[in-house]
């Protein structure tokens, strides 16, 4: 079977180490599902390739445009996600942010969810579990126990690499796990759907509301 993994990064310049790490991890997480006897299709999604498109939507009433759309389709359909961010001013980035807060609420619900982060300095590695665990806890993610941090001089240790390895191996667990319990033992509550928030019907265009209010003749309103 094949299943499908979503890798967020949201590191500004290029090359970039948040970059590197997201591509470690990935890498990692797909070695470990073939190992598990099934494969993975992996996508990356540059954050910064869609500040502009972020900022229209953040603007205009949250009305996606085509690019976000687009990613929030790939992100709510995806077995697992990888979600890694530069670390500013003691929190994850402010563009990391935007890219969630035009998520749906129910996008990401149960789904496994590896958390990572990038920064200069070790001091910075409590973001993990101060910030990002928190915040995929609120929209209903599983986020796997190990999280990865990377400062700068983490790069190339061994530390770092088993760090890796024993993240990509909880995530590619939840990616390809089965349900388990006797069938019709548990009582277990039906799972939440996860929905991308883009289907929401026919919209009427502004203009025509518009013109329903200031056309002549009877039935005509006033604006006040």
């Amino acid at each position: 079977m094949s299943r499908k993994l979503i890798v967020l990064t949201a590191g500004l310049s290029q090359p970039s180490s948040t970059r590197l790490l997201a591509d470690q991890l990935a890498d990692a997480v797909s070695s470990a599902v073939g190992g598990r006897g099934e494969s993975l299709e992996i996508e990356v999604i540059e954050l910064r390739e869609l500040a502009a498109d972020l900022a229209t939507t953040l603007t205009t009433g949250g009305l996606p445009t085509p690019a976000v759309a687009a990613a929030r389709e790939k992100v709510s359909a995806a077995d697992g996600l990888i979600a890694v961010t530069p670390v500013f001013t003691a929190g994850y980035s402010g563009l990391f942010k935007m890219f969630i807060d035009v998520l749906d609420t129910d996008a990401l619900n149960g789904m496994p969810v590896l958390i990572a982060a990038t920064a200069g300095t070790t001091r910075h590695a409590l973001v993990l579990d101060f910030a990002m665990r928190p915040l995929f806890t609120y929209l209903r993610s599983v986020v796997v126990p190990t999280g990865v941090f990377a400062a700068t001089e983490d790069f190339g240790s061994t530390g770092l690499t088993d760090r890796i390895q024993r993240a990509a191996s909880e995530l590619a667990q939840l990616i390809v796990a089965e349900p388990t319990g006797v069938q019709g033992f548990l009582q277990d509550e039906p799972p939440r759907h996860r929905t991308s928030g883009n289907s929401l019907g026919e919209v009427t265009p502004f203009s025509r509301l518009l013109a329903g209010h200031t056309g002549n003749g009877a039935g005509s309103h006033t604006l006040r």
